[in-house]
């Protein structure tokens, strides 16, 4: 059973960073497309940045050039890097698979970026 682990999450001015963790177990984070999700109140959860297994990334309009997303073998963890943050990059993150059938959704790491 693959188990999903967020973390890194918190509360940051607008323009300030943040680096979000997810550890994962029982699925290799390089062999599987992984990706970040986002759902801000009130809306549907969203793909924001995702990573191929051959390491290829892409990145949502609304977080290029400001979000990266990248991984660490060794520890099967997936990182998401955000840099100069918006009020509306607020809500609950999540990391996932892309490419197929998410895996059970782990518990979300919240971000809540202040005016």
């Amino acid at each position: 059973q693959v188990q999903l682990v967020e973390s890194g999450g918190g509360l940051v001015q607008a323009g300030g960073s943040l680096r979000l963790s997810c550890a994962v177990s029982g699925a290799s984070v390089s062999a599987n497309g992984m990706g970040w999700y986002r759902q801000a109140p009130g809306k549907q959860r969203e793909l924001v940045a995702r990573i191929t297994s051959a390491g290829s990334t892409n990145y949502a309009d609304s977080v290029k050039g400001r979000f990266t997303i990248s991984r660490d073998g060794a520890k099967n963890t997936v990182y998401l890097q955000m840099n100069s943050l918006k009020p509306e990059d607020t809500g609950v993150y999540y990391c996932n698979r892309y490419w197929s059938t998410p895996w059970h959704w782990g518990q979300g790491t919240q971000v809540t970026v202040s005016s």
